[in-house]
């Protein structure tokens, strides 16, 4: 029996509105990374849909997705991409944005993701994150960051549920960005910590090539 390859990961981690998507988008238009929103995989489901609509839902009410739902259409998005091109698992670091969520996610995504770094974005001014969220909402359009009272019950799982996660992970490997520094300063923290993984994976690629004989 084959065995499903793991592919090389970087999670961005950190509160609602703190910037993980914002460092994603910039990291992706950067030649090898590869970065994958949950939330925008999400966004992006037929709202008809069985599966759209116990997404819908959830995030709605600002409550997390359910775990096996969540890998099942992470998944789906994932080979997809791999299928398209878009992400190149052999050149690619995966950068993963919104995932995993609560301490049951760390286990069920071991046999698909290897784990080089967390990337944890810290800031201190909660207030402010809510208010970027509603700022976001009306410049993009999402009506589950409209209602504030939603945006706070998000807080709250995050509180509960998925800062729990950080605990998973071996500390040595966790990495601290102050999240609020301008974009540029930020993305410059989080590649002080990429570049060394990106040159390790670069380097393990030559070496399988060279045993190859290609």
């Amino acid at each position: 029996m084959t065995t499903r390859p793991r592919y090389r990961c970087v999670p961005l981690f950190g509160p609602p509105g703190v910037g993980k998507g914002t460092q994603g988008k910039i990291l992706s238009n950067i030649p090898g990374f590869f970065h994958l929103s949950v939330g925008d995989v999400f966004r992006s489901i037929d709202i008809g849909s069985a599966n759209g609509r116990e997404v819908y839902n959830h995030i709605s009410r600002g409550e997390l997705v359910p775990d096996e739902l969540t890998i099942k259409i992470w998944r789906k998005a994932l080979e997809a991409y791999v299928a398209l091109s878009w992400f190149k698992p052999r050149e690619d670091l995966l950068i993963l944005d919104g995932m995993p969520r609560n301490v049951h996610q760390v286990e069920m995504i071991q046999e698909h993701l290897e784990i080089h770094r967390v990337i944890y974005l810290k800031c201190s001014d909660e207030e402010d994150m809510i208010h970027r969220i509603r700022r976001r909402a009306i410049r993009e359009n999402r009506t589950d960051d409209a209602n504030e009272s939603i945006i706070r019950r998000r807080f709250d799982v995050y509180r509960e549920v998925t800062a729990p996660v950080l605990q998973q992970y071996d500390p040595a490997i966790i990495h601290e960005v102050d999240a609020n520094g301008s974009p540029s300063e930020v993305v410059h923290s989080i590649l002080d910590c990429l570049i060394p993984v990106q040159n390790e994976l670069f380097e393990a690629n030559l070496r399988e090539e060279e045993s190859r004989g290609t």
